[in-house]
């Protein structure tokens, strides 16, 4: 397959090929970006939310009225559940959300949103992005360069210039290769690699 790559400042590019990038799996890659972004969003959750039992919530002690002869019905609590004030039938309680999937649903699912990326042609290769002076004016003229400007951009290493020069961008976000993630690249509009990440992605995905 083959794709741009530009240069360090984005001004000039080529067409080179590259072997074994991921080919979109259609519905059943579909499924597994599905399964993952639900998994995401189940981790995140805090799971903190609680409501009060008849055991738990204060008060109602004392029955209030005498069980016969009132010509009311019967009640033992003012904290029953169908009284004003009283406690929750089957309430949510404090629990844990998170769940892992398989380690080939999650490569899957990467493998799947990095095609659609290549697939919509929204994904650039840089040969190597060099900001020496760390400065956002900098990053700003290289995405300028590259048209791009909602972006996540993957490193294939630490770089803590590029990353600082990146930082202040709205739209823009920089991970390493460990990190990348099916959420953050179906979230940002454009993917920029560097031409060593893009070896080490293919060696994420296992194509």
């Amino acid at each position: 397959m083959k794709l741009t790559v530009f240069n360090s400042d984005g001004t000039t590019s080529s067409e080179k090929d590259f072997a074994g990038l991921p080919v979109f799996e259609g519905d059943k890659g579909l499924q597994a970006v599905k399964e993952v972004i639900v998994a995401i969003n189940a981790n995140n959750r805090q799971g903190t939310h609680s409501t009060k039992t008849r055991g738990e919530v204060r008060g109602g002690g004392k029955k209030p009225w005498r069980q016969k002869g009132t010509g009311r019905a019967r009640a033992g609590s003012t904290r029953s559940p169908i009284w004003v004030g009283g406690a929750t039938i089957f309430g949510p309680q404090p629990r844990d959300y998170s769940y892992r999937l398989p380690a080939s649903a999650r490569k899957s699912a990467l493998r799947s949103a990095l095609a659609l990326k290549v697939r919509d042609d929204h994904l650039l290769v840089v040969d190597k992005i060099d900001l020496p002076d760390g400065k956002t004016k900098s990053a700003l003229a290289l995405l300028t360069a590259l048209g791009v400007e909602h972006a996540l951009i993957i490193i294939e290493t630490e770089n803590r210039t590029v990353e600082r020069a990146f930082r202040n961008l709205p739209r823009v976000k920089v991970l390493r290769v460990e990190g990348a993630n099916v959420e953050d690249i179906l979230r940002y509009q454009h993917l920029v690699v560097t031409r060593d990440a893009v070896a080490a992605l293919q060696g994420r995905v296992g194509a």
